[in-house]
Formats: structure tokens, C-alpha cells, sequence
């Protein structure tokens, strides 16, 4: 008996005419690249698009990429209620093909055919292994500019073969000399306009403001979590390609972000300790005092220990430090530079501390402190001296932004800026998962 398929009701999404604009010039092009600030609509416009070709392409295996397999899924897959598991509801299955995550697509939409949409990450240097040996019909990617280049380049050559082949690229504003303007999106724009690059180009650069689906009230409340004029602000909002300069913190105020009174501790309270390790260069630990109630995290005191080649310490001898310097606090976890391979071992050997690997992705861990600054999250106990002149020195290297096309910052001076980064990235977005939209 042929299996019935009902789809009860429609997907509340509408499209304003750019993206309707976009979406149908997709039809006749390669080459399809949404560009511009967060909550525009670029992956909605690129899912209906990629979803509207699976109905009918001949090709059977599609790839779908994100930074990470699970950011693919959630983009792409979920979309918040408009990816492709919603577009193909009563008609599709998330499960494996030949050892893959994937999403198997087959009813009336599809004409009965199956369609198999492999979900893989893309950001490692290894990532390209996962796809490696498989023929792909379409690609669609979310973030391309997060995505290694191996695996951009392997990407295309398995996509080869394809009877249809097609790619539909998203991404946020990034440093205008990255790699993925150099070496792909540019390029091809402009080979495009001058008439040698086969398929044809379809871009377009969208805003907040040109998505019709979010209300004003939700708008003003996004861009209420920017400060006007910084970098993510300009990038996130405005959807302006920058190079990244200037002091790192900009916003940190000493007026705002320092505290006098420093409670005891309170079994009200959640603690925590964040060190970037140092044996040449200086050890630096932060102990912090999480107010779930009152929406604050506050440093209430730093560790900083400047060795050299004649007074360096063992890993023993700093746990011996981290002890003191932990007193009568009921610490929830110890997070630290994930390379600190031997002081992580150190400190799980004594058996009074969970010790946990810090998240070191700089750029994303940089945007996170600055929204919990902003948000007013992020409070420092006047004690916390070195810290305060860090903030004060903390800066973009621009000669390296302008050279290489990656945001980086100069490497100096940074110790306790990587240890609140460390727990601001690893631990307090996940309690204050609100502030930075996790």
C-alpha cells in the first residue's frame, strides 16, 4: 500500500523582494553567495533555493557544511523551524548513508526519488578527509569564510561529476583581504563580470533591514547588543567588510566594569577559576564569582606570576599557588589553556579540582567578551591590577589583518585576557546563554 504523505500547514516565512530577487536568479547560476549582517535571512534564502533544486536535480548525493558538523545540522537541517527537515516535513529522515550523518529526502516532492543530504564540518585542516572520495550533485555551506580551504577545494572537485552543479554560500562580513573574498568570492565576481567564468555569479549583500520576518521591536533589541561604530558592529549590523584595529576592548570601563565590595562566598553563588598557563611567559588566573540572579560574573581576585629562565616554577608548585590563591571558595571547575597539557594533568592528579580544556577559538571568544562587557555581565575587583593595564594595551594588529586577511591580535601582553576569554568562551555563555545567543 503506497504510504500517504500530509503536510498540515504552511511555513509562516516571507521573503521581501531582494530575497525573492536572489532566490530566483539562483535558478540560472553556479555560483550563488548571500553576504551580510546576522539576521538578514542569507541561510533561509539559500535553504529554499538549495531545497527547490533537490525536488527535481538528477543527482542523488548533495552536501551540506557548516563550521562544524552540528553547526551544518542546526543552520541548514533546523534552521529554526525553516530548514530542510521543515521544507520536506512528512517526507524526510535524519540517519546515516554509508557511515555519514545525513538527511534522507523522498515523497511527492521529491517525484519519489531519494535524496541524500550529507552534513559534514569544514573549519579543521582535517575536515576535507570527511568528504574525500564521495561525488557530490550540490553543495550548500553556511559560514564559508569559517571553512578551511582544503575543504573548499575538496568540496569543488567532488562536485565534479554533478549532472547539476550548483553552490549556495552564505557567510557574514569578514576582513576585506581574507582568503575567501582573494581567492573565491571577488574572484569569481569579477571573472563573472568580465564574462570568463562559466555558470554565472549570483551575489547579493543583505542587512538586518532587509528582512521583513523580524519585527522592529526584535531589531532594536539586536543591535542594542553592538556599540555603534565597533568592529562587529560594523560587520554584524551593517554588513560592512573591516579590517580589525584599534584596542581590542575598547568599550571596558573602569567607571562601569570595577567593583569595591567583594562579598564572601555564598552557597547562592557559582564559582570558578580560569588560568591561561605560563612558565616563561606569566601565569595568569582569575577566580570568579557567577550571581545568576543578578546577571553577573565578577573577578574577585588575580593570579599573575611573571617567571623567567631563572625563576620558573614546576606545574607542582603552581598547583601549590592555585590552592592558596582558591582558599575557601567551593569551585565548580578550573578552565584553562587547552595546551596546558602537563598542568591539566597536574591539577586532576590531586583529585580536589574538575579541570577542564578552554575553547581557544581567539575571534569568536573575543566577540563573547565584549557582549558580556557590553551587556554589563563582566564585573573586576579593584584588586585585579594586571588585568586593568592588559585591557588598556590589549590591541588588533592591523600590519597582520592588512597582510594575511585574518583578524589577529598582537601578541603581547595578553595573559589575563586569555584567561577571561577562556571562561567567557568555555563556561559563562552557557549561564548567560541569553547575552551572546547561544
Amino acid at each position: 500500500m503506497a504510504k500517504t504523505f500530509h503536510q498540515s500547514k504552511t511555513i509562516p516565512y516571507n521573503f521581501g523582494q531582494k530575497h525573492i530577487d536572489y532566490i530566483r536568479k539562483s535558478a540560472n547560476c553556479i555560483y550563488n553567495i548571500a553576504e551580510g549582517a546576522v539576521r538578514a535571512g542569507k541561510t533561509i534564502d539559500n535553504v529554499y533555493a538549495f531545497a527547490h533544486e533537490l525536488c527535481t536535480t538528477p543527482d542523488k548525493i548533495h552536501l551540506a557544511t557548516g563550521s562544524t558538523a552540528a553547526n551544518a545540522k542546526l543552520n541548514i537541517g533546523d534552521a529554526n523551524g525553516f530548514g530542510l527537515e521543515y521544507y520536506f516535513r512528512g517526507q524526510c529522515r535524519w540517519g546515516k548513508y554509508k557511515g555519514n550523518e545525513c538527511l534522507v529526502i523522498q515523497g511527492p516532492s521529491t517525484g519519489y526519488k531519494q535524496k541524500v543530504v550529507i552534513f559534514s564540518g569544514g573549519a579543521l585542516a582535517n575536515s576535507f578527509k570527511k568528504i574525500r572520495g564521495n561525488s557530490f550533485g550540490m553543495w550548500i555551506a553556511t559560514e564559508i569564510n569559517l571553512h578551511h580551504d582544503d575543504t573548499i577545494k575538496e568540496a569543488f572537485n567532488r562536485t565534479l561529476a554533478s549532472k547539476r552543479r550548483k553552490f549556495f554560500w552564505d557567510l557574514n562580513p569578514d576582513n576585506p583581504n581574507a582568503p575567501i573574498y582573494v581567492d573565491y568570492i571577488d574572484k569569481y565576481r569579477k571573472k563573472d563580470a568580465d564574462g570568463t567564468l562559466i555558470g554565472g555569479v549570483n551575489y547579493e549583500h543583505f542587512t538586518i533591514f532587509d528582512n521583513i520576518n523580524i519585527s522592529e521591536a526584535s531589531r532594536q533589541a539586536t543591535i542594542s547588543q553592538y556599540d555603534v561604530g565597533s568592529l562587529w558592529y560594523r560587520r554584524d549590523i551593517e554588513g560592512e567588510r573591516c579590517i580589525a584595529e584599534g584596542l581590542v576592548y575598547a568599550l571596558f570601563d573602569e567607571k562601569r566594569h570595577i567593583v569595591d565590595d567583594i562579598l564572601p562566598p555564598s552557597p547562592r553563588h557559582r564559582y570558578f577559576v580560569s588560568i591561561d598557563y605560563g612558565t616563561v611567559n606569566p601565569f595568569a588566573a582569575g577566580l570568579w564569582d557567577v550571581d545568576e540572579a543578578n546577571k553577573t560574573a565578577t573577578m574577585l581576585r588575580e593570579l599573575y606570576y611573571s617567571g623567567s629562565s631563572n625563576n620558573r616554577k614546576s606545574d607542582e608548585e603552581y598547583y601549590k599557588m592555585l590552592d592558596e590563591f582558591i582558599g575557601e571558595y567551593d569551585v565548580e571547575w578550573i578552565v584553562i589553556d587547552p595546551s596546558a597539557s602537563s598542568m591539566i594533568e597536574a591539577i586532576t592528579r590531586h583529585g580536589k579540582y574538575i579541570c577542564v580544556g578552554g575553547q581557544n577559538d581567539v575571534r569568536n571568544g573575543i566577540q563573547c567578551v565584549t557582549r558580556f562587557l557590553r551587556a554589563g555581565n563582566l564585573r573586576f575587583s579593584r584588586s585585579c591590577e594586571n588585568t586593568f593595564r592588559e585591557f588598556r594595551s590589549y590591541c588588533w594588529d592591523k600590519e597582520a589583518s592588512e597582510k594575511n586577511g585574518k583578524d589577529e591580535v598582537i601578541k603581547r601582553n595578553d595573559h589575563a585576557m586569555d584567561m577571561i576569554r577562556y571562561f567567557c568562551y568555555t563556561t559563562l555563555r552557557t549561564i548567560f546563554w541569553w547575552v551572546t545567543g547561544e
